[in-house]
């Protein structure tokens, strides 16, 4: 990887965000939007678009590292694998690119939302009322101690893959492959439980584009109660799969 400035940085972890979230969040709508072809297509779809889209994403960012993740951002930089004085841009990056990438599928997908609020008589259902979903991340059961650790475990997963595993913390594009369907596995094994963030921006980013700037009519609400444990559970699992990776040399 070689050595850039912090917007440099920014600018590409911006960009590689944006097509994380734009290819994630448009998998997610096409899956649960009324009149979308792929409606009903169910999880399998969703974990193998995630993984494609992390694929995408992090290719497109390949002169960074490929990050698109705070959580692999701080891990890579406990192991001493990218200066500090660059995480602050990386992060920067990354939450404006999911918030970029958030708007861009709303847009892709804007004349399915207008259709999913009525049925196929043209009565308001409010059927928006339950697409938060489709932008951030929604627990099966509302108890956010254990909702925490499946993030933290998650991720720490994802990570020692990332730290330990052949690319060694240095991702070149073919080796993207494996990371994306390290993400596959992780939806279809760990996913369900909490809808696997492990990205504290691909799920607050689009929370907060969701609640404050998105016009969908009668969108649900932003849960902030539960927004806390996207972040921490991920952010706790990046700093113990960078101490492990320190640990083991």
């Amino acid at each position: 990887m070689e050595t850039l400035t912090g917007p440099q940085a920014m600018g590409w972890e911006f960009f590689g965000t944006m097509m994380l979230m734009l290819f994630g969040n448009g998998v997610c709508a096409a899956v649960n939007l009324r009149t979308s072809t792929a409606r009903n297509t169910n999880w399998l779809t969703i974990a193998f678009g995630w993984g494609l889209a992390v694929f995408i994403g992090a290719s497109i960012a390949d002169k960074t590292g490929g990050h698109l993740n705070p959580a692999v951002t701080l891990s890579l930089a406990i192991d001493d694998k990218l200066e500090w004085s660059l995480v602050p841009w990386y992060f920067g990056g990354q939450m404006l690119g999911a918030m970029a990438g958030a708007f861009l599928a709303w847009a892709a997908f804007k004349q399915l939302f207008d259709a999913n609020n009525l049925d196929e008589n043209g009565n308001n259902v409010k059927g928006n009322a339950t697409t938060q979903g489709i932008f951030f991340t929604v627990p099966a059961h509302p108890n956010n101690f254990w909702n925490a650790l499946t993030e933290f475990i998650a991720t720490y997963s994802l990570l020692v893959f990332i730290l330990l595993g052949p690319s060694g913390g240095d991702l070149g594009p073919l080796k993207y492959f494996g990371v994306a369907f390290i993400i596959v596995a992780i939806g279809l094994s760990l996913g369900t439980p909490t809808g696997y963030a492990i990205n504290p921006v691909r799920d607050l980013g689009p929370r907060l584009m969701y609640a404050f700037v998105l016009p969908i009519k009668d969108k649900g609400a932003a849960q902030w109660g539960y927004a806390w444990v996207p972040i921490v559970g991920p952010m706790l699992g990046a700093v113990a799969a960078g101490l492990t990776a320190v640990a083991l040399g």
